[in-house]
């Protein structure tokens, strides 16, 4: 009879060490995410921050002709990012989305994306899973990015003195259709995004919130359109 006890006893133990075990494995399964995989070659994934059933996939885009590779709007191949956008496609086979794009930038602002897009080194860059980080070469800022199911986070050190810029440009990747930004206050936004792409009139609404004060600077209207950049 003591021989039955201490064997159950024993297995009892055996059993609550394993499942102990297993808990604390699966807590650590975010460290073998790679997001990088599939950004290469006909992957069309991004590296990017987001979570799952997220409502925001925060990433770069390296791609913004709609190419067949670039439909996640990052390739692995390319050495310039145009800005950070909050919606993307992990796996399609056509290009959309690219909504709401931030990009930090450093001296006289420009609307041009030739003007205000950077170079950068894979061998600065980092993604894991729920963050990505980056150096822009071009004025020497760091880029740290991570997501809620909700909201985008982004974090800019400009590592040189000088007049700091985020640009905010709605005329980004896909067919602008309208355009709408509303000052709140000096540290909040509200934005109107309509496009058409794969997904026909999507409209996408943003609320940015600042921590430090803004000085909003529109892009002209274009005789066609009241859009804005």
């Amino acid at each position: 009879m003591k021989i039955i006890l201490y064997n159950l006893k024993n297995r009892i133990q055996i059993f609550c060490f394993f499942i102990f075990a297993h808990f604390c494995f699966a807590q650590n399964y975010s460290q073998f995410v790679n997001p990088f995989i599939g950004t290469g070659g006909h992957g069309h994934t991004f590296p990017g921050a987001t979570v799952p059933y997220g409502m925001v996939q925060l990433s770069p885009d390296t791609r913004i002709d709609g190419s067949w590779d670039g439909c996640g709007g990052y390739h692995y191949s390319d050495n310039l990012i145009y800005g950070f956008s909050h919606t993307h496609l992990n796996g399609t086979g056509v290009s959309d989305y690219g909504d709401i794009m931030l990009m930090p930038t450093m001296g006289e602002p420009s609307f041009d994306n030739k003007v205000y897009s950077s170079t950068f080194s894979h061998a600065n860059e980092k993604a894991s899973a729920g963050f990505y980080s980056v150096k822009l070469d071009k004025h020497n800022i760091d880029v740290r990015l991570t997501t809620s199911t909700r909201v985008g986070f982004h974090e800019y050190t400009f590592n040189k003195a000088g007049l700091a810029n985020i640009i905010l440009d709605l005329n980004h990747r896909d067919k602008l259709l309208e355009g709408r930004i509303r000052l709140i206050d000096d540290k909040t936004i509200e934005v109107l995004r309509r496009s058409e792409a794969w997904a026909r009139d999507q409209y996408v609404y943003a609320r940015i919130e600042f921590n430090v004060s803004i000085k909003q600077k529109k892009k002209k209207k274009s005789p066609e359109s009241s859009n804005y950049d």
